[in-house]
């Protein structure tokens, strides 16, 4: 029979033992159905939408709500203090009957406030608990593992991740953090260590905590520093332009062993002074040591040309080689200065512009193309243009249609001098004569662009044949009607010459 201490528990009130000496089969008090598996599972009938117990269809709202208010702040407080145990067995077989028993095969067993002590962590812990790197690689390459105890993992992994998603919004850290490679051990490292852990402090992260990991940098450093001295290295500098209009230069190492950020420098105030480029250039080839250096990349700016022409001379061993992809988008830049394919994409920009800076002729549109956008050009790569025309001519007819249906014809910006001008540009089959024109000289080399700004697999041994396919497939559409498209490949030549036809891409092509 249970003792006092035992009947705290709400559902005692609406419910009696069938036999006072087995405490495990309850008889309801509002519709006299007889529940076994103790008073968990007269909580159970008397709340209702569990599987595994009938639900009382005559309990009384405030009874409910009565109950499932306990149910959740016993489970609240058994969570929190870590006092559920891990069940490898049926529910039917280790039911949790109040706060004071626990019902194994419908026997009770007496305990004390709590189910089970988080396990002690001891001093071989150190030697036996696997690598937070490694379990997760395991855990990749064998699946979802399942258990027993799945129903259970699974709603405290819920509960355990929107606390972590709540650390992501409460900090504003972004989202796609989560995605780093680091993120995985580091919550793999938290569950090995257990409960208890305590949060690192704002000193520990900015000072101990950061030299740690700088003498880890150093330690991959050393063996990339191995692979260099071994089969040489190529030194890029890549400039950009921060928020507060600063060029800045970052310095990387690229090696058969992967690319090695090295620094960045603020190069504001002598980014166009070729003699200064040149400086910087060749105090870092000392930095990495001149015999490990085969080749310096830079972009094709006139500054850096000048630098690397000065740094061969002084190193006549290295080689100085402008961006691959910079290159061609200056090629995609001087095609596009043409005067004909110039207007035609100033008029594609005018159209896009138009549309997108009006909400509702927006959602028009989208109505016309099937929820189809018209890629917007940046400022920067040309290779955005092509693909802006490109997305306006897949949409020729459905913009026609919208710009001459009735819907258009009684919107107010119909009335507009600017959309006038957007429907006669629309309307003119001279527009899209060299949309097509443009297309047809300019797509060949975009496919190129890719392939040298992908980081797939290194395009040096092929950019000698993807440029000879790329003047095969303009002059094919073309039929071989060399008349269209000299004046392109006079362009594409010269920057050919100027600036990618290098000793290294022969080389390259040689080795392949």
């Amino acid at each position: 029979m249970a003792d006092e201490s035992s009947r705290k528990d709400p559902a005692w009130k609406y419910g009696q033992l069938q036999n006072d000496q087995n405490i495990n089969t309850f008889v309801c008090g509002f519709c006299s159905k007889v529940t076994k598996g103790g008073v968990y599972r007269m909580k159970q009938h008397l709340v209702g939408g569990y599987r595994n117990v009938t639900a009382g269809t005559k309990c009384p709202d405030h009874v409910k709500e009565e109950i499932k208010e306990y149910m959740s702040k016993k489970k609240d407080i058994k969570e929190q203090r870590n006092l559920i145990v891990d069940i490898d067995v049926e529910d039917y077989d280790i039911e949790d009957k109040d706060e004071g028993s626990v019902s194994v095969n419908n026997k009770a067993t007496p305990r004390g406030p709590s189910l089970k002590k988080p396990r002690q962590k001891g001093p071989m812990d150190a030697f036996f608990t696997p690598n937070p790197e490694t379990v997760v690689q395991n855990r990749k390459d064998k699946g979802k593992q399942t258990s027993l105890n799945a129903t259970y993992k699974k709603e405290m992994r819920e509960h355990t991740i929107q606390r972590i998603a709540r650390w992501f919004y409460d900090a504003g850290v972004p989202l796609n953090a989560c995605t780093y490679e680091s993120f995985a051990p580091m919550i793999e490292s938290i569950g090995q260590f257990g409960p208890g852990l305590k949060p690192p402090s704002y000193h520990e992260l900015r000072v101990p905590c950061l030299k740690k990991e700088l003498e880890a940098t150093n330690e991959l450093m050393s063996n990339h520093k191995v692979e260099w001295a071994k089969v040489g290295c190529t030194v890029m500098a890549d400039g950009w332009t921060d928020r507060r209009n600063r060029t800045l230069i970052n310095f990387l190492v690229n090696s058969p062993k992967g690319t090695m950020f090295i620094e960045s420098i603020d190069a504001s105030f002598y980014v166009k002074d070729g003699k200064k480029m040149f400086e910087l250039l060749d105090n870092f080839v000392d930095q990495i040591g001149e015999a490990n250096v085969v080749q310096v990349v830079t972009d094709s700016a006139s500054a850096n040309v000048m630098a690397g022409r000065l740094l061969e001379a002084k190193r006549p061993q290295l080689i100085w080689s402008p961006c691959a992809a910079h290159c061609l988008d200056l090629m995609l830049e001087d095609i596009y200065k043409i005067s004909n394919i110039r207007k035609a994409l100033k008029r594609g920009i005018e159209i896009s512009n138009f549309i997108y800076v009006r909400p509702g002729l927006l959602n028009m549109m989208r109505r016309f193309t099937n929820q189809k956008e018209l890629v917007r050009p940046a400022k920067t790569r040309f290779a955005t243009a092509c693909i802006t025309l490109s997305s306006i001519h897949r949409q020729k007819n459905n913009l026609r249609k919208m710009f001459t249906s009735d819907e258009w014809k009684d919107s107010k910006w119909s009335k507009e001098q600017q959309g006038k001008r957007v429907v006669q540009t629309i309307l003119l089959a001279s527009f899209w004569t060299t949309i097509v024109f443009a297309l047809k000289v300019s797509g060949p080399l975009v496919r190129v662009l890719r392939l040298v700004d992908g980081e797939k697999k290194p395009p040096m041994g092929y950019i000698y044949e993807a440029m000879d396919r790329a003047k095969e497939a303009i002059a094919k559409s073309f039929n071989n009607n060399e008349e269209k498209y000299k004046d392109i490949f006079t362009i594409i030549d010269k920057r050919w010459e100027l600036q990618l036809h290098r000793p290294l891409h022969a080389a390259g092509r040689m080795m392949k």
